[in-house]
């Protein structure tokens, strides 16, 4: 499906020069949904995602501080700026309100900006993402610390940096600033993700760099679980959390899944009241 952004282009942000796109139009009565994509990707990397929600509600997508068409600066890196540059966005968009979607490093975000932001949080979903460092499986940043610049030499991310900052060395220390963004990634206190208002769905793959106890640890923070439920069988009320675990997808698989995750998460959005079936 080709999707066309109905209005797009660059809004000076905290700093930055940051691009952004809008699909359908703001201002009805339907709450927009904030896409933030993950690390080194930007917003041509979540076109199936645009595609699957687009035709329900608006979408608004942007790309982060380095990442494609948002030129880096000299400015620190850090999951509550990049929350805070997401909150701004909305207001110069004239958006109080929006439903906010993160995948990995924007899930981190997302969870940000219900933090810092609860009252432009309508509802959130973390897909693949961490409320703090001990989240991680240790390999992911045995991985991000062996990461140079050679592996990235020739691709997308790349190429898309030198366009707008055609200089090698900045490129260099742009990648050094997200191995020490993503390797001190971020802490959330357990009070914290309690205080959020926003009712939450956590996304993750079995195979996912998130551990499966930490996912498990978000949604009972979140207010997931249901009591009357375990002991009925039956889910009388829309619950405040959901928990989805995809079997056999990884991390990065998990981003290619939107065909099976969107009837799930529109479903969220649309708070659509849980069914029981007959069975006796």
């Amino acid at each position: 499906m080709t999707t066309k952004s109905s209005r797009s282009g660059y809004l000076p942000i905290n700093g930055l020069h940051l691009y952004y796109e809008v699909y359908g139009e703001l201002g009805t009565s339907t709450p927009p949904l904030l896409l933030i994509p993950g690390a080194f990707m930007a917003t041509d990397s979540m076109t199936a995602w645009v595609a699957a929600f687009e035709a329900s509600r608006p979408v608004i997508i942007f790309d982060q501080q380095g990442h494609g068409r948002t030129a880096d600066t000299a400015r620190a890196m850090s999951y509550e700026q990049f929350a805070d540059d997401a909150a701004a966005l909305l207001r110069a968009l004239e958006v109080p309100r929006a439903d906010v979607m993160g995948y990995s490093q924007g899930g981190g975000v997302a969870l940000q900006l219900a933090v810092r932001h609860p009252a432009m949080v309508s509802k959130l979903v973390s897909m693949s993402a961490t409320f703090r460092q001990d989240g991680w499986h240790p390999s992911v940043y045995e991985s991000i610390a062996s990461m140079g610049a050679d592996a990235w030499s020739g691709t997308p991310v790349e190429q898309a940096f030198l366009e707008h900052t055609p200089d090698p060395a900045a490129f260099g220390a742009y990648l050094e600033k997200m191995k020490v963004l993503n390797i001190d990634d971020q802490h959330i206190s357990d009070e914290e993700m309690r205080s959020i208002p926003a009712k939450t769905m956590v996304i993750i793959g079995d195979a996912d760099g998130v551990r499966l106890e930490h996912a498990l640890a978000m949604f009972e923070l979140r207010g997931g679980g249901d009591v009357d439920a375990a002991a009925t069988g039956m889910l009388r009320r829309s619950p405040p959390a959901r928990l989805v675990v995809l079997p056999a997808i990884s991390h990065i698989g998990l981003a290619g899944e939107s065909e099976v995750l969107a009837p799930m998460v529109t479903a969220f959005l649309d708070d659509v009241a849980p069914t029981t079936p007959e069975l006796f």
